[in-house]
């Protein structure tokens, strides 16, 4: 197969582990006969500086006619001003809007060999496999707003196809996984809420019946998710709360530098990337964790260009590397621990 990936390395660590990934990347297409271009554009910050944008319009073009897409990291203190005008993280909303990408799947599921990073005790950890799908498009996030000198307001609003489409793929996902889907909303204030609970029961009673639904209010789920988290298999809720509960779900891997992400559409092309930020505290120094982003890639090989087994020797050579603890300095809470280079160099190492 030949599959043209646009990278955006973005900001911060951004091209630090995205320099780590490519190799990984190019030997799984050695290993199995593949051969992936891969061309390189700005985002976020960089961007900012270099066109006066967010979001070129010529690394949008590129975006669209690529088979995949993956991304760094965006944003840092040099952008950072919360009034200003022009901010990084505007440049990735709007590729997700622009290329249609209404469903972000961010899998949890915790090493053994990484238990005692997380500040969650060990015996609650053990077994848990979560995919929380967060809606991307839509919500508060991209409702009108407005500021006056006493006020604000930001519009959060949901349509029911966007409710649906959301829910129908979640519903999917848990079919094909342990059959239980947890709907999250704030069904009891919200009217949008309200919308989105009945939407989600009917999409799941008519089209997915041997789906289990529950419904979870998000702040309940926010407890349960660190006290019993064995409990849930797929969650799917709406973009803020999402927002914060996949932030919150980082805590039971250990570190956010074990956590990959897809978003998807309709179509076979999405964007891939690790769901920590740009940690410009350690921007340059080659200790940033690259597994996320490798383990992203490994979801762009599967969704996006249906290589199953590619994928999986990657999340299998990942999981062999934290066996024989090759940790990163989030990981290392003892002893010595690996550079961005070394760690991504054991994951080749470890490709079957």
């Amino acid at each position: 197969m030949h599959a043209n990936i646009v990278v955006l390395p973005g900001d911060g660590i951004g091209p630090e582990i995205v320099s780590a990934t490519l190799p990984v990347l190019e030997a799984v297409a050695r290993r199995h006969g593949h051969s992936f271009a891969f061309q390189e554009h700005d985002i976020g910050g960089v961007a900012i500086d270099r066109h006066g944008v967010p979001l070129p319009e010529s690394t949008l073009e590129a975006a669209r006619g690529a088979d995949a897409v993956l991304l760094g990291a965006v944003g840092g203190p040099k952008w950072s001003d919360p009034n200003a005008k022009v901010r990084p993280e505007q440049g990735l909303l709007a590729i997700r809007k622009a290329l249609g990408l209404f469903a972000n799947l961010r899998p949890v599921r915790p090493h053994p060999a990484a238990l005692g990073a997380s500040p969650i005790k060990a015996g609650l950890l053990e077994g848990v496999d979560i995919v929380i799908v967060r809606e991307l498009t839509g919500g508060i996030y991209f409702g009108d707003r407005t500021r006056s000198e006493t006020d604000a307001s930001d519009v959060c609003r949901y349509t029911v196809e966007e409710i649906e489409r959301v829910v129908r793929r979640a519903a999917a996902l848990a079919r094909s996984r342990r059959g239980h889907l947890t709907s999250v909303d704030k069904a009891n204030v919200l009217e949008t809420s309200r919308l989105w609970r009945d939407v989600a029961s009917r999409i799941v009673r008519e089209e997915f019946p041997d789906v289990t639904l529950e419904h979870q209010l998000v702040d309940s789920m926010a407890m349960h998710l660190l006290s019993k988290p064995r409990a849930y298999d797929v969650v799917v809720t709406e973009n803020m709360f999402g927002d914060i509960l996949t932030d919150e779900a980082s805590m039971l891997a250990g570190s956010l530098g074990l956590l990959a992400s897809a978003s998807l559409g309709d179509g076979r092309t999405g964007i891939y990337e690790p769901i920590h930020g740009s940690a410009p505290d350690i921007a340059g120094k080659g200790i940033a964790n690259p597994y996320a982003t490798i383990l992203s890639a490994a979801m762009l090989l599967r969704h996006s260009l249906g290589l199953e087994a590619e994928a999986a020797s990657i999340e299998a050579a990942v999981s062999a590397a934290l066996d024989a603890k090759v940790f990163t300095a989030d990981l290392a809470a003892t002893g010595r621990a690996v550079d961005t280079q070394q760690a991504a160099q054991a994951v080749i190492e470890r490709l079957g």
